[in-house]
């Protein structure tokens, strides 16, 4: 068949607010131009991130009424601890409230000063947890994943010769581990290779350096492999996730992606000594080593979540929405980073608003564009959010992330639609400039003006 259908039924359903272009005019001003400090009743299609905002499946809300509430030993640790040790082989796996906090007690345990922190694309809380202990994060994406016209089917592959050299330029000793984030999200959603995994391993393990994944769409890195890489056809998606992780000395999750849940994420170690200073560290700050911060019903929705999302029909239905998107886009001449990701959508704003320099933010004006214009919120992936300190990024992106089982295709027309429009009087987007901004991780409450 053609038509890709959804494979779900929808049980609940929940009313949207329309708004007027006015009333999102005052409301852009109100929040100084930053689409993070708007009302999330005032957005007609959230589009802004993946990242919990998925709609949960009839067996997770019921396993939401078994949760075991104990604050130690509860049932339903075990039963996502067995579902995790099920899906990954690994044995020692830390809960944590979110992604970010996986990754916080991780880089407080091996970062510090004059450590190098090598990924293909870092992504901005997973730098900024990074920086925060004084190392250095060090980006080392093929080439071809900086170019959005560029097609490979496999953008987010790490470099092997720049990881090789950097490891030579500043010495194993400064190097913790090395990291590669499965799909790349700062480079637009797209899969690393089984075969890149493989090599990466190969130069860890020569150089006896910890190799780490940033695990936060590993399905949707697994249906990649399974559709695009020569001899994988024939896998399962769950044997594909499975060599991933055995590949693997450790692993951040944020099981608001993957997990298909709301909150929630998962620190997976192998090393016995990391995982004791990993587990006082997780009691000290997140909770219990058996609820690490989460209600026993999280628990329990994250063993689900992580059940259904290697379902193969789900993962086709997930990637090929995604990739309608783009399509359509691509048919009206916006160009976005090419070939479509797998949790979103990634206009270039640089040839959206040409007319807006870097420095300008070409990606934030076209976001307080695509609202004003329709009421969609989405967030720029560019000189705002990674050039803080002077850092020029690569590209200029606007990222159009798709919520889990949320929205359906005639929402996504919608956004289309709005697009094209917007696409047609880019001329008339303005430049913006910084009013106030925090010290990092200024995309998130930096307030700005139009010029």
């Amino acid at each position: 068949m053609k038509t890709i259908i959804e494979p779900f039924r929808i049980k609940v359903v929940e009313p949207i607010r329309m708004t007027t272009r006015p009333e999102r005019e005052q409301i852009l001003r109100e929040a100084g131009f930053n689409l993070f400090l708007i009302r999330a009743e005032d957005v007609l299609i959230d589009l802004l991130t993946d990242s919990g905002t998925g709609a949960m499946s009839s067996l997770q809300w019921a396993g939401m009424m078994r949760g075991d509430e104990s604050y130690a030993g509860a049932k339903s640790w075990y039963v996502l601890q067995d579902k995790i040790r099920e899906l990954t082989g690994f044995k020692h796996i830390l809960p944590t409230h979110q992604g970010r906090a996986s990754e916080r007690i991780l880089f407080e345990l091996v970062g510090g000063p004059g450590k190098v922190v090598p990924n293909n694309s870092h992504f901005d809380t997973t730098r900024a947890n990074i920086e925060h202990t004084g190392a250095k994060a060090v980006d080392l994406v093929i080439d071809e994943g900086k170019q959005p016209t560029l097609r490979h089917p496999f953008k987010g592959n790490m470099d092997l010769n720049k990881l090789e050299t950097l490891i030579r330029e500043v010495g194993v000793e400064h190097i913790p581990l090395v990291m590669v984030t499965v799909t790349n999200n700062s480079g637009g959603g797209q899969p690393v290779s089984l075969e890149n995994l493989r090599a990466v391993r190969r130069i860890c393990t020569k150089h006896k350096l910890p190799f780490f994944l940033d695990a936060c769409r590993f399905a949707e890195n697994a249906w990649f492999i399974k559709q695009r890489e020569p001899g994988q056809q024939d896998r399962g998606v769950r044997e594909i996730v499975h060599e991933m992780f055995d590949l693997a000395d450790g692993a951040t999750i944020s099981a608001k992606k993957d997990g298909i849940v709301n909150i929630g994420g998962l620190l997976l170690l192998r090393d016995a000594e990391l995982v004791r200073r990993a587990d006082e560290l997780l009691i000290l700050t997140e909770g219990f080593i058996t609820y690490g911060g989460l209600a026993g019903r999280d628990l329990e929705a994250m063993a689900q979540g992580f059940e259904e999302v290697v379902h193969e029909d789900y993962l086709q239905y997930r990637i090929r929405s995604t990739a309608y998107l783009g399509e359509k886009l691509l048919a009206a001449g916006v160009q976005i980073v090419e070939p479509p990701g797998g949790h979103a959508i990634y206009i270039d704003a640089k040839h959206f608003c040409p007319h807006i320099p870097p420095a300008r933010f070409p990606g934030q004006a076209l976001v307080v564009g695509l609202y004003r214009q329709a009421g969609i919120r989405s967030v720029e992936i560019g000189s705002v959010m990674f050039g803080q300190g002077g850092t020029v990024p690569s590209m200029e992106l606007v990222r159009l992330a798709i919520p889990r089982r949320v929205y359906t295709q005639s929402h996504v027309d919608y956004v289309v639609e709005a697009i094209i429009e917007l696409f047609g009087q880019r001329d008339q987007l303005r430049p913006l400039e910084i009013a106030a901004e925090p010290p990092s991780l200024r995309h998130f409450t930096a307030r700005f003006r139009e010029l």
